[in-house]
């Protein structure tokens, strides 16, 4: 009898492992029974995991770490055995803001559309207004990954601009409803917001870090502990997922299936889009093409980098205020749990790494790494401003972007 994991899940196209794992009967060929639960909003998923209505979650990195931590709420250990995906967000502009930072209107250079939008914030604040961006949660990727690309440009996030929060499905409804100027949001979103006229895509997050952490497995640290055999199971599941994913034979059918009410009740030629990393910046232009604007496989996508929680970590302190806790730092590492990964793909074909840490955003070409099991190459992994992060220098790192 096939053993039941629940998982909670928003509707985003990086949602798609675990959708497909179950479609596509990766899941049952491990003998699991994926019983897969949609919310709108990312606290209604982690009250749920937390609570015991399901047993993992398709889940915000931060998120992860800060609930680890008793940020926001009593702590609670949770374990990442998995990463769902790298990147696939963007921002997204009302259509007057957009022409005033990006008047060609092609993906803009983070730094000249950043300085373009210095001046744009530095008018709004002599008129007494400043501008205002949602992002999905307070412990999200897109939150940090908005922050950083603003501060490295000269613009103070909590005091120059205003970031509030609104769940991925309300977000292109707040930007044609002009709450909001901007949105960094994932997919299907962006493109939703661009198809109702109600803004344009200015940037991809991968501009702003080019291997960035996005969606996780989630669980708590009892249930990995009491069902370890059947998490590797599910990593063994996933990883099927993550080959078929990134098959662009498979692109049709695979967003065909997410387009579903049951999923992301979303049109499939726009999701379509997202998977093939191609996307309609602005109503009724051509798509573009953006290699690797969504990342679900290759390069140890899946694998979760303990280096990469801890870069999480320092973005937490940066924006909440206090000073780096190594004792935290380390908690949040093991937050992300490479040594579940590698014994459940131990013996299969799957490349491991040779290492579960490494230096972030120091790579700006294709680089034959250290691997325990099989052949392993890493590509651009840059930050945007050329910085890197070495998690042996976390309080160093802290005290730069200072």
């Amino acid at each position: 009898m096939a053993r039941e994991f629940a998982i909670g899940f928003l509707p985003l196209v990086d949602a798609a492992l675990p959708i497909l794992a179950h479609e596509h009967g990766f899941a049952a060929q491990e003998g699991l029974a994926l019983r897969l639960v949609r919310d709108v909003s990312w606290a209604t998923v982690l009250d749920r995991l937390l609570y015991g209505h399901t047993d993992a979650a398709h889940l915000v990195a931060p998120l992860a770490i800060a609930t680890t931590l008793g940020r926001g709420r009593p702590a609670q250990p949770l374990a990442v055995p998995f990463v769902l995906g790298l990147n696939g967000n963007a921002v997204t502009l009302r259509a007057d803001l957009a022409a005033r930072i990006a008047p060609d209107g092609a993906l803009a250079d983070p730094m000249a559309a950043g300085a373009a939008l210095k001046a744009v914030v530095e008018q709004e604040l002599g008129a007494g207004r400043r501008l205002r961006f949602a992002v999905v949660h307070r412990h999200s990727s897109h939150n940090y990954m908005l922050r950083y690309w603003l501060a490295a440009c000269g613009i103070a996030p909590d005091s120059d601009v205003e970031i509030t929060v609104v769940p991925p499905p309300f977000s292109a409804d707040a930007l044609e409803a002009g709450e909001v100027d901007g949105i960094c949001v994932g997919e299907p979103w962006n493109s939703v917001a661009v198809e109702r006229g109600a803004g344009r895509i200015v940037l991809a997050t991968a501009q702003i870090w080019r291997r960035g952490v996005e969606k996780v497995l989630a669980m708590r640290q009892a249930t990995l502990d009491t069902r370890r055999e059947e998490t590797e199971a599910l990593i063994r599941a996933l990883t099927q997922a993550a080959r078929h994913f990134a098959d662009p034979m498979m692109a049709r059918e695979n967003a065909t299936i997410l387009s579903r009410s049951a999923y992301l009740d979303g049109r499939a030629d726009l999701i379509e889009r997202a998977i093939t990393d191609r996307l309609r910046l602005a109503q009724g232009t051509p798509p573009v093409h953006f290699p690797d604007f969504m990342f679900q496989y290759r390069e140890a996508a899946n694998f979760p980098w303990v280096s990469q929680a801890q870069w999480l970590y320092t973005q937490m302190v940066r924006w909440e205020g206090g000073a780096v806790d190594m004792v935290d730092a380390q908690a949040a590492g093991r937050v992300f749990r490479p040594d579940v990964y590698r014994a459940a793909l131990l013996g299969t074909g799957e490349p491991l790494p040779g290492a579960s840490s490494k230096v972030e955003g120091s790579l700006a070409r294709l680089t034959s790494v250290g691997a325990q099991q099989g052949a392993m190459t890493m590509a651009d992994n840059r930050f945007f401003d050329g910085r890197s992060f070495d998690p042996h220098e976390i309080a160093g790192y802290l005290a730069s972007l200072e």
